[in-house]
């Protein structure tokens, strides 16, 4: 059948078909697709840090992530926005190699590197020539043991954040109240419910002192991951990683937090105005459930039903039916993350950005009815079908490029111990059934789980007229 595909066109073929043999052919690719799985080693040095390899031998790179334990949710009350802070700290320089060194290194030899803080991990990444391998190494190894810790720096990287707050949040339309303030809104501890990006107030309140501490308390081999993907092999990366790394002395670190919340018994609503928005937008957020459970594989493949695309569930029902949106994002720890890497509470998220004039209560009206549908009758195999491939394809193109596929290996080392998690989420997901996404939207996609956000235009003040 597959020889078929070469000589008609798709859309021909699907029509040619019947739905049985269709059914035939998807449950094939799956298990096909499922079979795959990427080579992975990993062993720990004595101080405690984990090292992780991937060999792929398609091209002369190699991708690198170090993966720390600690994230937003960590951060110490009263210095919000700290852990982001810190990230760019790490690019300041040490008292061996400093500031441009890494830049210099790196980029000079023809490759890139960049940070990136969540809510359960920060990490830096790095990609380049396979020639590069023992300088990059090096960099980072050095960078674990000390940094220029300095006032100046303090000071310079301050500014650099509060000024990505301004643009990335003060000074865009709808300022990210999807991502920042809905999880304020649906959670009560301070872990889930402080803004990540960092008060201002706050921000300026950090010293060197707040600096110095953070990294020894958390800046620890025992509390790291390191992930090298690429052109490599194994036993060579093994013993350059305990060349580096093996001197960089194992700290005293914190047990991991376990952030629980109570459960919520109704639904929260909460209304916001917006200088900058010309449209109003609503954000709905419904808790998950714990990760690595089957619930959780079965609310990530359901935010893809409801969110992947034209093809989706609300973009279909929404936008093209009832006409109350005109667009629609969101998903399963969306947006900042993929809906397998969290480590602590979590929201299905949903951002709705409406046509002028329609009343918020119209937009939820006709976006209660796609959930109320789907936790009557369930999706269809081919709905379910058609965002499992797209869900395995997605996994498997981040796998692809070394940088993204150390990334991904060292978060699975960092969450669950093991970096073979990666392996198995392809064949989670083909394992969901329509009633499994049933049963979630009954248990999970209902009003007491979930905080309606409405975000309206601000009134626009009466233009002055002319000689006023």
């Amino acid at each position: 059948m597959r020889r078929l595909l070469i000589f008609l066109p798709r859309k021909a073929l699907l029509f040619l078909l019947p739905a049985a043999l269709l059914a035939t052919l998807s449950v094939s690719s799956a298990c096909a697709a499922t079979t795959f799985s990427i080579p992975l080693q990993q062993k720990m040095l004595p101080n405690g840090l984990t090292v992780v390899v991937s060999e792929d031998h398609s091209a002369p790179t190699f991708g690198l992530c170090v993966a720390y334990r600690i994230g937003f949710r960590l951060e110490p009350e009263g210095r919000t926005g700290f852990a982001h802070l810190f990230e760019h700290m790490m690019f300041e320089g040490t008292p061996v190699a400093p500031k441009g060194t890494m830049n210099q290194i790196v980029e000079g030899g023809g490759g890139n590197l960049n940070g990136d803080t969540r809510y359960d991990y920060t990490e830096y990444i790095e990609t380049a020539p396979v020639s590069a391998l023992d300088p990059v190494l090096w960099l980072e190894a050095d960078r674990m043991k000390a940094l220029d810790f300095s006032a100046k720096n303090l000071d310079n990287q301050r500014q650099v954040v509060e000024e990505e707050v301004r643009v990335n949040v003060l000074n865009q339309p709808y300022g990210l109240f999807f991502a920042i303030d809905l999880p304020m809104k649906a959670y009560d501890t301070y872990p889930d419910s402080h803004n990540f990006y960092g008060d201002f107030h706050d921000l300026d309140a950090a010293n060197i002192e707040d600096v110095r501490a953070f990294y020894f308390k958390y800046y620890a081999p025992n509390n790291a991951v390191l992930a090298v993907a690429g052109d490599v092999k194994a036993e060579e990366v093994f013993a350059k990683v305990e060349k580096y790394f093996a001197s960089v002395p194992r700290r005293d670190v914190p047990p991991l937090l376990k952030v629980v919340e109570k459960d919520q018994t109704a639904e929260r609503h909460a209304v916001e105005e917006d200088k900058l928005a010309n449209l109003p937008a609503l954000a709905v957020g419904y808790r998950l459930p714990e990760r690595n459970t089957k619930d959780a594989v079965v609310g990530a493949v359901t935010g893809e039903l409801l969110h992947n695309g034209d093809a989706s569930l609300l973009y279909q029902h929404l936008v093209k039916e009832k006409q109350v949106a005109v667009s629609v994002d969101g998903g399963a720890n969306w947006p900042l993350g993929n809906p397998f890497e969290y480590n602590g509470p979590t929201l299905l998220t949903t951002l709705l950005i409406e046509p002028k004039g329609t009343p918020a209560e119209k937009v939820l009206a006709a976006y209660d009815e796609t959930i109320e549908q789907l936790a009557a009758k369930g999706p269809t195999a081919e709905q379910l079908a058609r965002v499992q491939t797209k869900m395995r394809s997605d996994w498997y193109d981040q796998m692809e490029q070394p940088i993204n596929r150390a990334s991904l290996i060292a978060h699975a080392a960092l969450f669950d111990g093991n970096a073979a998690r990666v392996n198995t989420i392809p064949a989670d997901i083909d394992k969901i059934t329509p009633s499994d996404v049933q049963a979630f939207a009954r248990k999970y996609l209902v009003p007491r789980n979930r905080t309606v956000m409405e975000r309206n235009p601000a009134p626009k003040p009466p233009a002055q007229k002319v000689g006023e």
